[in-house]
């Protein structure tokens, strides 16, 4: 096979035969850069990108070249930009983001042997399928977590939800309900299509015969923002709105502060950003000179788990010859503290200790408020923003 030649090609030219010798190292980038979800790969890659530069600075022995696949948003063009990639000689994967276009990619590259480790993947479903070198450093379990512990905090007993159809946002939706319900809440849900744009009949729902104290949204940048300007015309009767993953970043705070402020979202990271452990300030000072700004969370998880990977790589180098299953045994062993946290896998390559925190947009800055031990700033609740 032609990824097979790649590979075998690359490694004669680095290594040699069971050599451990200084090498660098090809690795693959499947990443939406274009598309519905280009912001969120856009951020991921930049991510990706420093932790290249940072290994490169400090390995001291073995350097990555990354190589890129644009695959726009595409289920098809990332399963063709994984066997491209194979084609070229790249020995693992990272990058990826939403369920419906990593899944696939995911499998073509199981299907290679070739590792594949990746972030923004929240449906459970990818976890599910048996495969043996896809591995997960974040789980919609940590948002679960994270969103659930902020209501917990609050002083309400009822919840309207309002989500996408889509897989991976309808699932926390429903993991949400269960357990809100469970613990004694009145919850009422509000499903709505992913080309949706128009919000004010949900809104109305919410206002007029919900009356919940709080609305949490699981949906995607363009959703918050149409679902939030409804009601700021409508204005119902809550207390706060929470939002998932993609609300509380920093170009959301740039380019929406006004329209986002008081709203709530899962976030690593204040901003601007504050960076107190030395790989932390390692990686911002990477970040501002390669981009000159400020990175975001997305940006971090692509960090996280790309360092993730490096690091498996080099160490199988240091032990011998390079190969695709000796990485993927060094990845599972993986257990270390990083700038999201903990990081171990479980039998299923599952980061088994990941929790997001919890932001609130406040004039134009994002403050972390959840847990408590991670705040940066007290949260202003109730708190809406009309």
């Amino acid at each position: 096979m032609l990824w097979k030649k790649g590979i075998t090609a690359f490694l004669v030219a680095a290594l040699g035969v069971g050599s451990a010798a200084a090498a660098e190292i090809l690795v693959g980038s499947d990443i939406p850069l274009t598309g519905s979800l280009a912001r969120v790969g856009t951020s991921t890659h930049e991510g990706i990108q420093t932790a290249v530069e940072v290994f490169n600075q400090t390995n001291g022995k073995h350097t990555i070249k990354l190589i890129t696949v644009d695959n726009e948003s595409s289920p098809a063009k990332a399963i063709a930009g994984v066997e491209k990639m194979a084609s070229q000689g790249v020995v693992a994967f990272t990058g990826g983001y939403g369920t419906n276009v990593v899944s696939p990619a995911a499998e073509a590259a199981d299907k290679l042997g070739l590792p594949y480790v990746t972030t923004g993947v929240f449906s459970d479903s990818i976890t599910e399928k048996g495969l043996k070198t896809y591995f997960r450093v974040i789980n919609s379990d940590g948002y679960r977590k994270a969103i659930l512990g902020l209501i917990e905090s609050l002083d309400a007993k009822s919840v309207s939800i309002v989500y996408s159809a889509r897989e991976a946002t309808s699932g926390l939706a429903k993991d949400l309900q269960q357990s809100l319900q469970g613990t004694g809440y009145r919850v009422t849900m509000h499903e709505f299509d992913p080309a949706a744009t128009d919000f004010k009949p949900i809104i109305n729902k919410i206002k007029l015969n919900d009356r919940s104290e709080l609305l949490v949204i699981s949906g995607y940048e363009n959703d918050y923002l149409n679902i939030i300007r409804a009601a700021r015309v409508l204005k119902p009767p809550v207390k706060a709105i929470i939002g998932a993953w993609g609300i509380a970043t920093a170009p959301m705070a740039k380019n929406h502060g006004e329209i986002l402020n008081h709203t709530f979202g899962t976030s690593m990271v204040s901003y601007p950003p504050e960076f107190k452990t030395d790989e932390g300030k390692v990686f911002a000072q990477n970040f501002d000179k390669i981009f000159h700004k400020e990175p975001d969370y997305l940006a971090m998880f692509g960090y996280v788990q790309s360092m993730i990977l490096f690091e498996a790589i080099a160490r199988v180098l240091d032990q011998g010859a390079l190969e695709p299953a000796k990485i993927v045994a060094e990845l599972a062993k993986t257990d270390r503290e990083t700038l999201i946290g903990r990081v171990k896998f479980n039998e299923k390559n599952d980061n088994q200790y990941f929790t997001q925190y919890m932001g609130q947009h406040q004039n134009g800055k994002i403050v972390i408020v959840w847990p408590q031990e991670k705040a940066t700033a007290p949260m202003i609740y109730p708190g809406v923003p009309w």
